[in-house]
């Protein structure tokens, strides 16, 4: 053993390759699943964040893109909320005259 040897043993290791992660999709740009192995057809590479969080999401031009859900609430009469005109629930009046109180269900 020589003292090249020993400083050789000495020096820092390099980090292994980071993984990469894929996403691969249809021609329409639709997922079809995430792999980290390389198989034949179209995909995007990908952050562990995304990997793991896959949401609604599309392909368009080679770029991931978010799609925006809508949630809808149903305003309903009850006992509680907030007190609207008898007539139309975009006039908030106040509790003491007459009024239906609106809720979100």
């Amino acid at each position: 053993m020589t003292e090249n040897d020993f400083w050789n043993a000495l020096a820092p290791v390099p980090a292994p390759p980071a993984p990469i992660y894929r996403l691969y999709y249809d021609d329409q740009g639709w997922p079809l699943f995430y792999s980290m192995e390389s198989v034949p057809g179209n995909y995007i590479e990908i952050d562990y964040d995304t990997w793991h969080n896959p949401a609604n999401v599309r392909i368009l031009n080679g770029i991931l893109v978010r799609i925006k859900t809508v949630v809808v609430h149903k305003l309903v009469p009850g006992d509680i909320g907030t007190t609207c005109h008898p007539q139309d629930v975009a006039v908030v009046v106040n509790a003491l005259g007459s009024n239906t109180k609106w809720s979100v269900k």
